[in-house]
């Protein structure tokens, strides 16, 4: 993709970069126009050079490395296994009495992540129940996510929260940025291995606003950026975020962090990667 030098990309509104940026194609959301198994050569002819998406496990582990390596790509990062998707399940990991289920997704998972020597995983807090008190679930997540920490470290894995907001995913049980702060720093006292922030400015945008205080708040966290626009989650420079701004931020605080590009085409995903030139 040729760099676009037009005068909309060059004035003053635009910053200059430091040195490129990390960009990651999210390919459940991006390339849509094609087959999930050929949206991997479409991002790499649309520049990209690594992807992550919400699950692989629709596909053999081997196909999907297959993809991969023709369109020499890495992959930085997926989903564990959700539980019942399309009965509303949306992870296992604070859920009591599910534990047993809980681990034979992280089997599953680590199977997946060895085969496509993934970066990381995000591990699913699932939907808030009723039936239990918060603080049960809150300790069950916890438990998890400690478990999880431990079995991924074993093969160079890091392991991911994610808070979602309650507009989007109605329930979820981790739907603030603050409490997932609490349940990092208590998480860490006894992890084998660090767990660290997925900061997702769109989720963070629609919960609290504020993106770049939270940028700051988050730092010592944060390992995986995602970016989408709001309130539409189309293309990132579309709607009320100021994304010159917060890739900036981005820069001057995680020059290196890769960075998801986890949204909604408004139409054909090339023809609204304009944004990204500048950057990469």
């Amino acid at each position: 993709m040729k760099p676009d030098h037009s005068p909309s990309t060059q004035n003053r509104n635009h910053p200059p970069v430091n040195h490129p940026m990390n960009f990651a194609a999210n390919l459940s959301m991006m390339f849509a126009e094609h087959d999930f198994l050929d949206r991997f050569e479409a991002a790499r002819k649309a520049g990209f050079r690594s992807v992550e998406y919400l699950f692989p496990y629709d596909w053999p582990a081997a196909e999907v490395k297959k993809r991969l390596d023709a369109a020499a790509l890495h992959q930085v990062l997926f989903n564990l296994p959700p539980g019942d998707w399309n009965a509303g399940e949306r992870g296992l990991a604070s859920l009591p009495g599910r534990e047993g289920e809980f681990d034979e997704s992280l089997a599953i998972a680590m199977a997946y992540a060895r085969e496509l020597n993934s970066f990381r995983v995000h591990c699913m807090a699932g939907m808030r129940d009723e039936a239990v008190s918060f603080t049960q679930q809150r300790a069950t997540f916890i438990a998890n996510v400690r478990k999880a920490a431990s079995a991924f470290s074993g093969i160079g894995v890091d392991v991911l929260i994610e808070p979602i907001n309650p507009v989007d995913m109605p329930g979820y049980f981790l739907n603030d940025f603050a409490l997932a702060l609490e349940l990092l720093d208590e998480i860490n006292q006894e992890a084998i291995a660090p767990v660290k922030l997925q900061f997702d400015i769109y989720h963070c945008q629609r919960i609290h606003g504020g993106v770049p205080a939270w940028l700051e708040r988050c730092r010592n966290h944060t390992a995986h950026l995602q970016i989408a626009g709001t309130p539409d989650r189309h293309e990132p420079d579309r709607g009320d975020l100021a994304l010159d701004a917060i890739l900036g931020t981005v820069q001057a605080l995680h020059p290196d962090l890769w960075i998801g590009c986890e949204y909604r085409p408004a139409g054909r995903t090339e023809d609204g990667l304009g944004w990204i030139n500048r950057w990469r």
